[in-house]
């Protein structure tokens, strides 16, 4: 698979040199997205392949307007709520856009989303500039191949079960397994509690989290809730935390575990 380096928006902890990003969104000022209403905190950007990675604030009575999902898009509920024809996700809950997806989102409240787009999105032609909310949106003709699909698969993620690892203090909750895609990549929740150290391990692809609460060293650095971290693929780190953590973790490789021995993965392969 070729690497390509992704733009990064936000200042981070650790150099990238380290391979390693920690990205306090506590700190991060909010930039316009190019629509009313709506504005974000970013972590990364690639408009080429549609990648984005960061926060997503909408106002009340803003619409995202019609668009249409070429991949998986995945967003997690911090605050407030979204609805379109197919429902409403509320706090809590992950929304996940499979490729083709076709939907207008409004919020009937203030939101707030952790936001992973892995894919561009299309617009309807002649419905005015693009706004930045998509990474790489276009415009295009909009057909919707799969109408009986519904666009968004919402999953509340603490009503899910906390399944225990072979690696003392990690429990984890399958959030998104990507089997509906043609990607093999997860996304769990883990949880670590107070005093655990998770062995030396190298990842094989990009893994990113998003600290939902507690506190994690991964590496050199600190990440508490609020923080994004960006692990780069092949690199070797260590992973604690002292009070209890709680993350959004996408992983889009397995990791090898450097002393060899033969434990689970971590983020579910």
């Amino acid at each position: 698979m070729t690497k390509t380096r992704i733009e990064s928006r936000a200042p981070a902890i650790a150099k990238r040199g380290s391979a390693v990003g920690v990205y306090d969104m506590t700190t991060v000022p909010w930039t316009d997205a190019g629509k009313k209403g709506i504005s974000q905190k970013i972590v990364r950007v690639d408009h080429a392949k549609g990648r984005y990675l960061g926060l997503v604030g909408f106002a009340a009575l803003t619409r995202s307007g019609l668009h249409q999902h070429l991949g998986t898009a995945t967003s997690f509920f911090l605050e407030g709520s979204l609805s379109d024809y197919a429902g409403t996700a509320v706090r809590g809950q992950v929304g996940v856009n499979l490729a083709g997806a076709t939907h207008d989102a409004v919020a009937y409240e203030s939101c707030l989303l952790c936001a992973r787009l892995e894919a561009p999105v299309i617009y309807p032609a002649g419905d005015g500039p693009v706004h930045r909310l998509h990474a790489g949106a276009t415009h295009g003709e909009i057909v919707n191949a799969s109408p009986e699909a519904m666009p968004d698969i919402n999953v509340t993620v603490e009503a899910l079960p906390l399944s225990s690892t072979t690696l003392a203090g990690v429990g984890r909750r399958m959030i998104f397994d990507y089997s509906a895609t043609a990607d093999n990549r997860r996304l769990t929740q883990l949880q670590l509690l107070p005093g655990t150290s998770v062995p030396v391990h190298r990842t094989t692809d990009l893994v990113e989290w998003f600290v939902y609460g507690g506190d994690v060293r991964v590496g050199d650095a600190t990440a508490l809730a609020g923080s994004f971290v960006v692990i780069e693929p092949d690199t070797e780190v260590t992973v604690s935390s002292r009070y209890g953590a709680l993350l959004i973790a996408w992983a889009e490789g397995r990791i090898a575990w450097s002393d060899g021995a033969p434990r689970a993965d971590l983020y579910g392969f």
